[in-house]
């Protein structure tokens, strides 16, 4: 006889301890990741002093394995590559031959300060839109900020003419799209909108999706509390994504020792998908792609798709890749390139085979469609991030900042690699907080016959190219750009009266809407296909 207790949840408590599998909140994660995170010195001695507990040559289930396992690290020899040249604005010296403003990074990091972008937009006509409340964001707070980001916008080469044609105060996504429509039917050479949020809102969707897709409007958010109190590393910032989203480029590589690959037309593809979040079983995946659009490579174009729900595959890849093409030969004045390099984030080991069987030969068939006899270099390299390997180094005055890190820069080509394939750890980015990851680069297909140093180096100069910061990042540029480009397309599919301004996972797409709905919601406006509008 089996006796069943039944109790209402009202009388219920729930354990502590469980693990929680939804999206976690903005400050949920910042909390996480200050209480988790450890400097590198810290965990390789909390690692080796777990190791040194577990006493494994001691269990009886590896003894009979005929195991023995060290107590202490295992050493690799690595190498740090030298970081590659910036070029910004500027004369050239008719004494020494070199430009007069080129930065050279240290550590990952270089500084713009008496530097000017390399190529800026002057700002004529512009306006704020404050959807803080006056009592929060005074009218005297706004005007010390235009003043401020026109001094450091005209220092940095993008000179802010004037005062605002528009600057008024709103209330509530509703009004973001009147607002918008009424800017561009008033003032037709109208260049950007600043727009001043109170924090987390759903007025950012409606924002990204009016500019973005429904009028082809730059727009540029600030929140209300770096306008009540301004600081020039962030308005520096500001500025870095300001202009590349009006075509500008901030800076390049400079040309005279860049790897050799650049002497032959080359595209840049990053392509990423992203799903939605775990327990959401409705949501569409996103593909993103994006490509290099100059020689720089500086400038780059997006276009993403939805398809089906977790689906990693980029199902329409050769589209997608065939669109990218036609504008990169618009674009640089009838070019065709002849090798394609292309970084593909978010692909498992285990997804390797069936990924490059299906991308590698979309790609194919994309330059076929084109022409029937153009056949580029295809060099198919997947990054990883979401692994468990750290490296840390052997000797104290190696470390780098303050948390005691790797260097940026730094390679690992052997021993902890795979003994018959091409791949290889990058560390480019100089670790802020906690523990630097490196990022492990799988080449699986390689027409362009690149040897290890050359794809290294190629890979790490790439990390320099990110326009929203000075300072390398963790991925190569056109990796992280369709990352960017995939966020953001969630913003697209989002309704405004379920956004709550944190994130995806709480805002969505309508139960009723179709694939060809859903496509058209995420289309850009032709006037943002032309500019980096995800910067």
């Amino acid at each position: 006889m089996i006796v069943l207790y039944i109790f209402f949840f009202q009388v219920c408590n729930i354990v502590a301890g469980q693990r929680c599998i939804k999206k976690l909140t903005d400050m949920q994660t910042s909390t996480m990741i200050k209480a988790t995170a450890r400097s590198a010195p810290d965990r390789e001695r909390e690692i080796n002093n777990l190791v040194r507990r577990a006493d494994f040559n001691n269990d009886v289930y590896v003894q009979e394995f005929g195991l023995t396992i060290s107590n202490s690290m295992m050493e690799v020899r690595g190498r740090v590559l030298p970081p590659p040249k910036l070029q910004y604005g500027g004369r050239v010296s008719s004494l020494s031959g070199q430009t007069k403003q080129q930065a050279i990074p240290n550590g990952g990091v270089w500084d713009m300060r008496g530097k000017q972008f390399f190529t800026g937009v002057e700002i004529r006509v512009w306006a704020i839109a404050c959807f803080a409340p006056q009592r929060t964001v005074r009218d005297d707070a706004i005007r010390n900020f235009i003043a401020q980001l026109q001094r450091i916008s005209n220092d940095a080469g993008m000179p802010i003419i004037g005062q605002p044609c528009f600057c008024k105060y709103a209330t509530g996504p509703d009004q973001v799209e009147p607002m918008f429509r009424y800017l561009k039917a008033t003032f037709s050479s109208l260049q950007l909108v600043c727009v001043i949020l109170p924090g987390k809102t759903p007025v950012y969707a409606e924002v990204k999706r009016v500019g973005d897709t429904l009028l082809g409007m730059a727009t540029q958010c600030v929140q209300a509390k770096n306008v009540n109190k301004t600081s020039p590393q962030t308005l520096s910032n500001l500025c870095l994504k300001i202009n590349v989203k009006l075509g500008g480029i901030n800076s390049i590589l400079v040309p005279t020792i860049r790897p050799k690959v650049f002497d032959e037309p080359v595209i840049f593809f990053g392509a990423d998908v992203t799903h939605p979040p775990a327990g959401d079983n409705k949501k569409p995946s996103i593909a993103a792609v994006v490509a290099s659009m100059d020689a720089h490579p500086s400038r780059y174009a997006a276009t993403v798709r939805v398809q089906q729900h977790r689906q990693e595959i980029i199902q329409e890849l050769s589209s997608m890749v065939r669109e990218l093409l036609l504008m990169f030969y618009k674009s640089t004045g009838g070019y065709k390139p002849l090798r394609i390099i292309l970084y593909r984030d978010g692909v498992s080991e285990g997804q390797f085979l069936h990924v490059l069987q299906h991308e590698l030969t979309a790609i194919r068939e994309a330059c076929i469609k084109l022409e029937a006899d153009y056949r580029p270099g295809i060099t198919f390299v997947v990054v990883q991030k979401r692994h468990h390997t750290r490296l840390f180094c052997a000797e104290k005055r190696d470390q780098s900042g303050k948390s005691g890190n790797i260097p940026a820069g730094t390679t690992v080509d052997v021993c902890i690699t795979h003994p018959t394939e091409f791949d290889f750890y990058l560390c480019s980015h100089q670790g802020i907080q906690g523990t630097s990851r490196p990022s492990h680069y799988h080449v699986l297909w390689d027409d362009n016959h690149f040897d290890s140093d050359e794809l290294q180096s190629l890979t790490y100069q790439l990390c320099h190219t990110y326009v929203r910061c000075t300072r390398s990042v963790s991925i190569p540029a056109p990796a992280y750009y369709a990352h960017l480009v995939a966020f953001r397309a969630r913003y697209h599919l989002v309704e405004k009266e379920h956004d709550s301004g944190e994130g995806s996972h709480q805002s969505g797409c309508s139960e009723d809407r179709t694939p060809g709905a859903m496509a058209r919601a995420i289309t850009v406006h032709a006037n943002t296909k032309r500019v980096m509008y995800f910067a």
